[in-house]
């Protein structure tokens, strides 16, 4: 369907289309712009239509124009960057042009992806559907239907039951002594502790603990809501013995502290725990301990009793 529109001294013509999306340019004279709507409608009615400015551009042009625009945008930026830069190694499918791309391009990147594990998969897959849509509805790119969307989203793996098991604790303790990253055992504490997820630990700041009402605020949490959280004894052992530099209680970046937790881990010869199992151990302590649902969500975070539930696993 197109559209002419006086703007100014040009005439504008826009074509739109389920398929190709919206297209539009402006002309000095009316007819010279009814005569390129029309010649629009009639090559995308054959199928022949490829606008110049797209032709040329592929998937990784696409990724490109998504970080500069959009993730600068995001709470959660330093996460997506990453996960856009290891996309960006992925030759075999960010080389297809996206006049071009078809759903079982994707569908071979998910096979492949896989083997990293469904949740990584998961949102890689997210990530380029969405990169699609942006480009197609908000800035107008003469994009087909969206062929991520066709593609089969993998099934989740059955939720993660493991806590620390005997001895472990103090394995990971006695490993952490000969660490040079100071943070990194009063983070591994307070994580048990409090049950705060990791990124909520580096974000922490100084100016939203209070000591004497033996409390943090998070503003900003992974479900949208902002929430006190109980400290512990042993948590405010620790945040009393942090060294002030700075407005962040632990300013390290998300990879800094990966790489310490791996090496960890390493030198305690426990490979199969994750972060977050920490989570999972911190959860379930708390319901040992007599804690009920509503007092438990309070403190996770968790919005339903179903998400809270996955996380418990009772010794």
């Amino acid at each position: 369907m197109a559209s002419i529109r006086k703007r100014g001294k040009t005439w504008q013509a826009q074509v739109r289309s389920r398929t190709f999306g919206s297209i539009s340019k402006s002309f000095h004279r009316k007819r010279d712009a009814e005569r390129w709507a029309t010649e629009q409608e009639a090559l995308m009615q054959t199928g022949a239509f490829a606008s110049t400015s797209i032709s040329t551009l592929t998937l990784r042009d696409l990724l490109k124009t998504y970080l500069e625009k959009v993730t600068p945008t995001k709470r959660g930026a330093p996460q997506e960057i990453r996960r856009i830069a290891r996309l960006m190694q992925e030759n075999e499918l960010l080389c297809t042009p996206l006049v071009t791309a078809q759903p079982h391009i994707f569908a071979s990147f998910r096979d492949r992806r896989l083997k990293d594990g469904v949740r990584a998969c998961q949102y890689d897959l997210v990530l380029l559907k969405h990169a699609w849509n942006i480009a197609r509805i908000e800035w107008g790119w003469p994009l087909g239907d969206n062929p991520v969307a066709l593609v089969r989203m993998p099934r989740n793996n059955p939720p993660r039951e493991r806590r620390l098991r005997s001895g472990e604790y103090e394995v990971l303790k006695s490993a952490a002594r000969g660490s040079r990253a100071w943070y990194l055992w009063p983070i591994i504490d307070i994580a048990i502790e409090t049950a705060m997820r990791r990124g909520e630990i580096l974000g922490l700041r100084w100016e939203h603990i209070e000591f004497k009402k033996q409390r943090a605020l998070l503003p900003l949490t992974k479900n949208g809501r902002s929430r006190w959280v109980p400290l512990s004894a042993l948590a405010l052992d620790h945040l009393t013995t942090a060294p002030r530099t700075a407005d962040r209680v632990f300013p390290i970046t998300d990879v800094a502290f990966r790489q310490a937790w791996d090496r960890l881990r390493a030198r305690a010869g426990i490979t199969d725990l994750t972060f977050h199992d920490l989570r999972h151990e911190a959860i379930s302590l708390k319901f040992e301990s007599g804690m009920t649902i509503p007092e438990v969500m309070a403190i996770s975070g968790h919005r339903t009793a179903s998400q809270l539930f996955r996380y418990i696993q009772l010794g």
